[in-house]
């Protein structure tokens, strides 16, 4: 039996979410303050939620211990 156990990094669980297919869910980055020189189009845009790319997945689901 193992003697240690992988801990899970819980800003990382508490930022990214995991989907059905497996893939992991972010939100967007820019959308926390000075917001009156960014337009409405890109604001807008920075409210839905992406899935985090191939090559981080990986990295980020052994830093969430799954």
């Amino acid at each position: 039996m193992a003697k240690n156990k992988m801990k899970s990094h819980r800003g990382a669980c508490k930022r990214l979410k995991l989907t059905g297919s497996g893939k992991i869910k972010r939100n967007k980055a820019y959308k926390g303050h000075i917001l009156t020189k960014k337009t409405a189009k890109r604001k807008r845009g920075l409210r839905k939620a992406t899935v985090l790319t191939h090559a981080d997945t990986k990295r980020m689901l052994r830093s969430m211990a799954r």
